[in-house]
C-alpha cells in the first residue's frame, strides 16, 4: 500500500504528465513554510501570498489543458456530426455502426478528461486541508470564497465542469439519434425518462455525478448509513462487485434492517404495562427496552467478524435468533417471569445483523448503486422507527387460544415472531450467497484492452458515500509530513481490535463519537419513558402513546429531505452541527417540569424540537464523522460503522438503565432526573464542538 501522493502519481494518464497538479511539490512547499516561519525567515502574510499565488498557476494549468481538450473533442464530435448529417439522406447500417462506435471513442477519451478533473480536484482539496491543519488558517475558506464567483477565477472549472457538461450532452444525445428506435419519431428531449442503453453513457454521467460537488438529499441520507468505503476503486474491484451482486439479496438485507428497527420500536409504547402485569414497577421499562442494546453491544462485533466469511449465515442465525426471543417475550406474560421477558429481549438483541446489512451494502453492492443502496439502508430504519409504535397502537384487543394470551403486551412479540419466521423462509429460498474475491478473481480474464476501456468507465464512477479526498484526512494525521511517498504496508492495514481502531481516533473523531453518543442518548431517553411520563401526567392510553411516536419517526425522512437538499447547501457543515447541538439543548431544557401544571403543549414541542433537531444532527455529524475517519477503519471487523453502531448503542444501555434507577425516587421525579445527564452531556458536547472546530480552523 501507498500514500496519496504515490496513488495520485500512479493514476496520472502518463502523457497528460506534465499539466497534474504537482501534490508532492505543494506538500514540500507546505513543510518548508512551516519551519521557516519557526525560524522567523518568513512572515505568516507572505505565506498565504506566495501559496494563493502557487494554487491560481496550478489551477490554471488545469484549466488551460482541459478546455484544449474540451476543444479538440468539441472537434471531432463536429465532424462525426456532419457524417451523421449526410447518412439522413442516404442510410447505411454499416456506417450508422461505425458512426455509433466514434461516438464511442470520443466518450471514452471523455472519461480520460473527467478522471482527470477528478484526482486534480482531490489533489487540491486534500493540500487544502494539508495547509489549513499545519498552519490553524480558515485558509481554505478564504481561498474558495475570493475565487468561486470571480469573474476571472478558474477555480469554478475544476468543480463546475459547464463545458465538460456540455460535451457529454453531445455525445449522449447523438448516440441516442442513432439509436435503433424501431420507427418512433421522438428524441431525448422529448422522453427524458427513457434511459440509453449504452454503457459508455452511463460512464459518463456516472462520472459525472461523482464530480458534482454540492450536496444533494441522496448523498445525505448515503452519508446518514456511515458505510465506509476505499478512496480509488479499481477496475477488477468493479468487477467483482458486479459479480457479487443480487438484487434480492440486497431487498433480504433491506427488509432485515426494517424488520429489525419495528422489533426494538413496537414494545415502547407497551413496555412499561408489561411490567406492571408481572408485578414490577412501570419504571422497569427502561431495563425491558435497554435489555435488546445491552446484548447488540456484543452481537454488533460477532456479527462483523462473520460478515469477513459469510452474509448468508449470519442472517440465518439473526432470524432463527431473533424469532426465539419474540416468542419467549410473548411467553413471559403467561409465565409470570420478568426474567423470561428480559432473556427474550436480550435474545432479540443478539440477532442484531445490522453490521452484516452494512457490511454486504460495502462490500457486495456495485458503486454506480451503492449510494442508493446507502439511502435505502437508512429509509428502511427511518420507516421502521415509524411502524414499530404504529403497530403497536393497532394492537388493541385481549382473546385467548387454548393456554397462550394475546394482548397489547404480547401481540408484538406474537407479531415480530411470525414476520422474522417469514423473513427466514424468503431468505432460505432467495438469498444467494456472494462469491469471495478469490472466486472471482479465478474466472475468465479479458484482454488487455478491454480492460484499460473499463478503467476509462468505470474507475470513476465511485459515489458520493464518502468523498476519496475525506477518506485521507486520518492518513495525514497518521504521516502528515512524511516526505516518502511509501507507507509501510503493516500501518495500513485494518484494526484488528477495538482497542487499536479507538487508537486511530484523531480529537475531532473523539468528538464527533461523543456528539453521536449525546444524541441517542437524548433520543433513547425521550422516546423509552415517553409511556410512563405520559400516562403520568396526562393521562394517554396505549394507543395515543403509539401515535405521537409514529409521528415522530415519520419526521425522520422529510427532515433529511428538507436538510439534504437545502440547508446543507446554505451553510456549511460544521455550522448546521453546533446550531442543531443548541437546538437540541433548547429542547431538553422546555421538557424540564419547572411550572405545574406540566401540559401537553410543552411536552410534545420540546420533544418535537429535540427529536427533530437530534435527526438533523445526527446526519451532520455522521457526514462529517464520514470524511475526518481514518481509511484503515474502512474495512475489517473493526471498522468506522461498527465504532458508531457500540457508540450510539451504549448511550441506549445507559439512557434505558438511567429510566429505571430514576424510578425508585418516584414517577413525580423521573422527568427532570432522567432529563439532567442529557442536559450535561449536551452542554459538554457543545463546549467540544466549539473547542475543536476553533483549534482547527
Amino acid at each position: 500500500m501507498v500514500a496519496f501522493g504515490k496513488k495520485l502519481k500512479d493514476r496520472q494518464i502518463q502523457e497528460w504528465q506534465g499539466y497534474y497538479i504537482n501534490y508532492k511539490l505543494m506538500k514540500k512547499k507546505v513543510k518548508q513554510y512551516s519551519n521557516q516561519i519557526k525560524a522567523g525567515a518568513l512572515d505568516r502574510r507572505h505565506v498565504l501570498k506566495d501559496f494563493s499565488r502557487m494554487l491560481d498557476n496550478q489551477i490554471e494549468r488545469i484549466v488551460l489543458f482541459m478546455l484544449e481538450q474540451q476543444g479538440v473533442l468539441a472537434s471531432r464530435i463536429s465532424e462525426l456530426n456532419k457524417q451523421q448529417d449526410s447518412l439522413q439522406e442516404q442510410p447505411d447500417i454499416s456506417k450508422i455502426t461505425e458512426l455509433r462506435e466514434a461516438y464511442r471513442d470520443v466518450g471514452r477519451d471523455l472519461l480520460k478528461l473527467l478522471f482527470f478533473v477528478e484526482i486534480n480536484a482531490i489533489g487540491l482539496r486534500k493540500i487544502l486541508k494539508k495547509f489549513d491543519k499545519r498552519f490553524g488558517y480558515r485558509f481554505t475558506d478564504y481561498y474558495v470564497k475570493t475565487r468561486a464567483n470571480h469573474p476571472y477565477s478558474q477555480l469554478q472549472q475544476v468543480f463546475k465542469h459547464v463545458g465538460l457538461g456540455a460535451v457529454v450532452g453531445a455525445i449522449s444525445r447523438n448516440l441516442a439519434d442513432l439509436q435503433d428506435r424501431q420507427g418512433s419519431y421522438l428524441s431525448i428531449y422529448d422522453q427524458p425518462s427513457l434511459p440509453l442503453q449504452d454503457s459508455v453513457v452511463d460512464s459518463m454521467q456516472a462520472a459525472v455525478d461523482r464530480l458534482s460537488h454540492s450536496t444533494n438529499f441522496l448523498n445525505f441520507l448515503a452519508q446518514h448509513a456511515l458505510i465506509m468505503q476505499e478512496e480509488f476503486p479499481t477496475p477488477v474491484e468493479e468487477q467483482v462487485d458486479d459479480q457479487r451482486y443480487h438484487f434480492m439479496s440486497l431487498l433480504l438485507n433491506l427488509a432485515n434492517t426494517f424488520l429489525y428497527m419495528v422489533n426494538t420500536y413496537i414494545i415502547v409504547p407497551t413496555a412499561d404495562d408489561y411490567s406492571m402485569s408481572l408485578g414490577a414497577a412501570a419504571t422497569v421499562c427502561g431495563i425491558v427496552i435497554g435489555a435488546m442494546a445491552i446484548a447488540q453491544i456484543f452481537s454488533s462485533v460477532y456479527f462483523s467478524a462473520w460478515s469477513n466469511r459469510s452474509y448468508f449465515r449470519p442472517l440465518v442465525f439473526s432470524s432463527i435468533v431473533l424469532f426465539v426471543g419474540n416468542i419467549m417475550y410473548a411467553l413471559a406474560y403467561d409465565l409470570q417471569s420478568i426474567p423470561v421477558l428480559l432473556l427474550g429481549r436480550i435474545f432479540c438483541g443478539l440477532g442484531s445483523a445490522r453490521a452484516v446489512n452494512r457490511r454486504y451494502i460495502s462490500d457486495c453492492v456495485p458503486l454506480k448503486i451503492r449510494m442508493q443502496a446507502s439511502a435505502g439502508f437508512v429509509s428502511a430504519s427511518a420507516l421502521g422507527m415509524a411502524c414499530g409504535p404504529a403497530l403497536a397502537g393497532l394492537l388493541q384487543t385481549n382473546f385467548k387460544i387454548y393456554k397462550f394470551t394475546f394482548n397489547q403486551d404480547t401481540l408484538p412479540g406474537w407479531l415480530m415472531a411470525f414476520a422474522w419466521l417469514i423473513y427466514l423462509i424468503w431468505l432460505w429460498i432467495s438469498f444467494r450467497e456472494p462469491a469471495t474475491e478469490t472466486e472471482v478473481n479465478t474466472g475468465p480474464q479479458e484482454p488487455a484492452n478491454n480492460v484499460e476501456n473499463d478503467a476509462l468507465e468505470k474507475g470513476v464512477t465511485q459515489p458520493l458515500l464518502l468523498k476519496a479526498e475525506d477518506h485521507q484526512q486520518q492518513d495525514e494525521n497518521d504521516q502528515e509530513y512524511d516526505e516518502s511517498e511509501e507507507a509501510p504496508e503493516e500501518s495500513r492495514q485494518p484494526a484488528n481490535s477495538l482497542a487499536e481502531a479507538y487508537s486511530l481516533l484523531t480529537p475531532s473523531v473523539k468528538v464527533q463519537l461523543l456528539i453521536y453518543f449525546m444524541l441517542k442518548y437524548a433520543m433513547e431517553i425521550l422516546l423509552s419513558e415517553s409511556s410512563v411520563v405520559t400516562t403520568y401526567y396526562f393521562g394517554w392510553s396505549t394507543g395515543t402513546v403509539a401515535i405521537f411516536l409514529a409521528c415522530l419517526g415519520l419526521t425522520v425522512l422529510p427532515i433529511n429531505v428538507v436538510v439534504g437538499s437545502y440547508i446543507s447547501n446554505m451553510f456549511q457543515d460544521r455550522q448546521i452541527l453546533l446550531a442543531s447541538e443548541i437546538m437540541v439543548l433548547l429542547g431538553i431544557l422546555g421538557s424540564f417540569h419547572v411550572v405545574s401544571p406540566y401540559t401537553v403543549p410543552q411536552y410534545v414541542i420540546s420533544g418535537l424540537i429535540m427529536f427533530v433537531a437530534a435527526e438533523v444532527l445526527e446526519g451532520v455529524n455522521l457526514s462529517l464523522l464520514s470524511r475526518v475517519m481514518s481509511s484503515r477503519l474502512s474495512r475489517g471487523t473493526y471498522n468506522g460503522g461498527l465504532l458508531s453502531t457500540e457508540a450510539g448503542t451504549i448511550a441506549r444501555v445507559i439512557a434505558d438503565a438511567t429510566i429505571t434507577l430514576a424510578g425508585y425516587l418516584g414517577q413525580s421525579r423521573l422527568l427532570n432526573v432522567t432529563l439532567l445527564p442529557s442536559l450535561l452531556i449536551c452542554v459538554a458536547s457543545i463546549i467540544a464542538t466549539c473547542y475543536t472546530y476553533n483549534s482547527l480552523y
